[in-house]
């Protein structure tokens, strides 16, 4: 079966009229393809997972009543290393989502040459509607039923939407009883007290932070009273908003789930984390006034960072960004179409594949770390985070400047080159 436009050959299992976020993935290989030379006789192998897994989980509930909930384990490419990408609980999860998630995590363990593929996992549940209990059942079988296709040498989870370390410590531990042996290296993410790495939380919004400080210094714009709006202030905007005020720029304004907040002097950051750590949200912080979410887009900025979930910046709200550059903490936060809007204003946006790539380095830390039983101080991890991410953004700035083309598109072409090479030289078996 082909897509409307002919150009793909979809699986049976996804409708091609709704082919939700894995056509965002699909249009973005479209426009690496022409930069690809002799490598592009292999990138049908990009448009396919090799692998997906969809498995029932049924758990009973604290009410004695059965519930079932539909999970997903993809992996998409597995040609430089083993799978690697996160664990989402979310209603609405679905398997072109994970697909797509995991597809995009091929591109960014390879933009910044981890030794990884990409994969990606989830249920379809909201996790508010369960007690820690129902949680942990939710979790642990989930784990055995994906269990035959992960390991710490076949495919690696990780925390994502709604997954913690928590999380990833139950599913170690069901794993480790499955295989007889505790293996700490088969997630990352974990407590620090379980094979867990020292700068893991905070690693996503790191990255983010580095490079948008590299971006700033290339295109000669000063952080020091800088401007910036942040959708999503968990782990990785939250980080990334602290990091930029304590940099000297000032965050007028943050959007979460619970709504959005305004400040033109700029929000007093850590007060704002305090609140949202006491409360679950931005919404009623006593420093800010509360203003309408749709007109979040439109807020006078230099640096806007979506940090929420994919499909946030569209054709229909493009045009109303202000800022001068976005830096992408959420994965396939911003539509095709969008990205081409905010290119012709001049907008640079620095896109997920490797502004949001310091959460997988340093997952890679962690793997490394629980295989020697070695483990590095903060400040060793933190350098040598910012030294991978500063050499992978060098990288791909150079290819966007040599071909003229976005830094998405850039990010693509070292990325799918690498993962395309080493598919070549593997070849195919039998």
């Amino acid at each position: 079966m082909t897509s409307p436009s002919g150009t793909h050959p979809l699986p049976s299992y996804l409708d091609p009229n709704h082919l939700g976020p894995w056509g965002v993935y699909l249009q973005q290989v479209d426009r690496v393809t022409p930069y690809l030379g002799n490598l592009a006789r292999w990138v049908e192998t990009l448009k396919r997972p090799k692998r997906a897994l969809i498995v029932d989980v049924p758990i009973e509930l604290d009410n004695g009543t059965i519930a079932h909930f539909e999970g997903y384990r993809v992996q998409h490419n597995v040609s430089r290393g083993p799978g690697k990408g996160g664990v989402r609980f979310h209603q609405d999860v679905t398997l072109s989502e994970v697909m797509a998630l995991s597809a995009w995590m091929s591109i960014k363990n390879a933009a910044v040459n981890v030794p990884y593929g990409g994969a990606k996992g989830g249920i379809r549940v909201d996790p508010k509607t369960l007690s820690r209990g129902e949680l942990e059942r939710l979790t642990r079988r989930y784990t055995s039923e994906i269990g035959i296709i992960i390991g710490p040498s076949k495919d690696i989870p990780a925390p994502d939407v709604n997954t913690n370390a928590q999380v990833m410590a139950w599913m170690m531990d069901t794993y480790s009883m499955n295989v007889g042996t505790t293996a700490t290296g088969v997630v990352t993410g974990k407590p620090v007290d379980l094979g867990g790495s020292l700068g893991r939380v905070e690693a996503t919004g790191r990255g983010v932070f580095t490079v948008g400080v590299e971006a700033a210094r290339l295109t000669g714009m000063p952080i020091e009273g800088a401007r910036v709006a942040v959708q999503g202030f968990g782990n990785v905007g939250g980080t990334a908003g602290r990091l930029f005020s304590e940099a000297g720029a000032k965050v007028v304004a943050v959007q979460d789930h619970t709504g959005t907040i305004h400040n033109d002097k700029g929000l007093d950051v850590p007060a704002l984390l305090a609140h949202v750590q006491q409360t679950g949200g931005v919404a009623g912080f006593a420093g800010a006034e509360p203003m309408a979410d749709d007109a979040f887009w439109g807020v006078a900025c230099d640096i806007l960072i979506p940090a929420a979930l994919e499909s946030q910046i569209t054709k229909d709200n493009a045009g109303r960004i202000q800022a001068r550059m976005v830096i992408e903490g959420a994965n396939g936060p911003t539509t095709p179409e969008a990205d081409d809007i905010l290119h012709d204003k001049g907008v640079l946006v620095l896109p997920d594949v490797i502004a949001n790539a310091g959460g997988v380095t340093v997952s890679y830390f962690e793997w490394v770390q629980d295989f020697s039983s070695f483990f590095w101080t903060e400040d060793e991890i933190n350098a040598r985070l910012v030294r991978i991410m500063k050499e992978a953004f060098a990288g791909v700035w150079n290819v966007a400047q040599e071909n003229k083309v976005s830094l998405r598109t850039a990010t693509f072409i070292v990325a799918c080159k690498r993962i395309l090479h080493a598919r070549e030289m593997r070849g195919l078996y039998p």
